[in-house]
């Protein structure tokens, strides 16, 4: 209720019925009606409806989610797992108690981790769950796990037949975080359920003349802006407006892309230069404050105004709206070498903005683009119009709020 995805198909709704409203009112019914001259109340009418009944459907969530603020999420599993998942809730914000009971164990009864010695064993959560004393928003139990005890496997099917939903840790990762846990990936993960463009052509078609159609006309309506830059990046340091890289698109492909230079054509001074090493960060990375680039630079990154010329790659076909991000070449290498099945995300064409980009900070380091795979792999397997929305949305708002890097 509270997501960039929700207020999409909120507003994709109004729009729907705006537009059904005007069709009925200026094609069906007749013109003599008094409504033929209430274009613009209908329009105005519809905008304040859809302001106006997302804000009090957020203010109700927000109402019947603080009855719910101390419900526990459980989760069922060795002590590894208990512990790797304690860790995920704490970097991810989960926003619920989390209790961790370990099964499978030979002791009697089974012991839960280290931090929680104030937390009963599992046979005294499950009586305090029947009981009411002990309020649980869902189960968690991963796939790989150990075997539980045939009457824990009973009282959590009472449970889940209650209301109480039971998750496997795949399912969860993509229910409350949308992504997918890269723990779960091999190369026959894509044959179990699929990616949701493969299974359906025509929304990729679709896909495609959408980006054709929004490209060219944001060439259109950006051209006077982008001229503007263009003169300010010449009058803030020599060199070429444009910078152009390899990058790796789907199938692997290799294509050119362009964009706004916003880095110096001259490297800066050698003591302030970022140069690699054990102590210094990889120059292959932009880093935060990086005295590469320029004034004007730093603008055109927190606004992604530098990835405007991007538009011409879409209406090549080398790259769509939104999809996974496009990765230099010399990257790709590097992580085809250290990261099992990241060619994954080489099945689709790469966008300028898309769901790892929103939900994930810029990627310095081979453990952040672990990171925003999760997020890509997911975005391509549950691909829909509306989520594409939401994207655009969230995207909006970081070029707005200037949050790019």
């Amino acid at each position: 209720m509270m997501s960039a995805d929700y207020t999409s198909q909120h507003f994709v709704a109004v729009a729907f019925s705006a537009l059904f409203t005007l069709l009925l009112t200026f094609v069906v019914i007749s013109q003599s009606s008094l409504l033929g001259s209430s274009r613009g109340v209908i329009l105005v009418a519809f905008v304040c409806i859809a302001i106006v009944t997302l804000s009090y459907r957020r203010s109700m969530h927000r109402w019947s989610q603080a009855d719910n603020a101390d419900r526990a999420v459980l989760f069922l599993g060795d002590r590894e797992a208990c512990r790797d998942f304690r860790a995920v809730c704490g970097k991810n914000g989960l926003g619920h108690r989390v209790i961790c009971a370990v099964t499978g164990e030979l002791t009697t009864p089974p012991i839960q981790i280290a931090d929680v010695s104030s937390m009963p064993d599992y046979r005294t959560i499950m009586t305090d769950i029947k009981s009411g004393r002990l309020e649980v928003e869902a189960v968690v139990i991963r796939e790989s796990g150990p075997s539980m005890p045939e009457i824990l496997t009973r009282e959590l099917t009472q449970l889940y037949f209650q209301g109480v939903p039971t998750y496997t840790l795949e399912l969860f990762f993509e229910t409350y975080w949308r992504k997918i846990p890269l723990y779960r990936i091999n190369h026959i993960w894509l044959f179990q359920e699929g990616f949701e463009i493969a299974r359906t052509p025509v929304f990729e078609r679709a896909k495609r003349a959408l980006d054709v159609l929004l490209a060219a006309c944001g060439l259109l309506v950006t051209a006077p802006v982008l001229a503007l830059v263009s003169v300010a990046i010449k009058l803030t340091d020599p060199g070429p407006v444009l910078f152009w890289q390899t990058r790796v698109g789907r199938n692997r492909e290799p294509f050119r892309i362009v964009k706004l230079r916003t880095m110096r054509s001259t490297p800066p001074p050698a003591e302030q230069t970022p140069t690699m090493g054990a102590d210094f960060p990889d120059t292959r990375y932009t880093q935060t404050e990086d005295p590469r680039i320029t004034r004007i630079g730093h603008f055109l990154r927190k606004t992604r105004l530098d990835e405007v010329p991007h538009l011409w790659n879409v209406l090549k076909g080398e790259m769509s709206l939104i999809g996974p991000r496009a990765e230099w070449d010399a990257l790709v290498t590097d992580y085809e070498a250290k990261i099992p099945c990241y060619h994954f995300r080489h099945l689709v064409r790469p966008g300028i903005t898309g769901w790892a980009q929103i939900n994930y900070p810029y990627g310095a380091s081979v453990e952040d683009t672990l990171r925003k795979l999760e997020y890509d792999l997911y975005y391509i397997r549950h691909f829909s119009f509306v989520m594409d929305a939401a994207i655009v949305l969230r995207t909006v708002h970081l070029m707005l709020f200037g949050k790019g890097r």
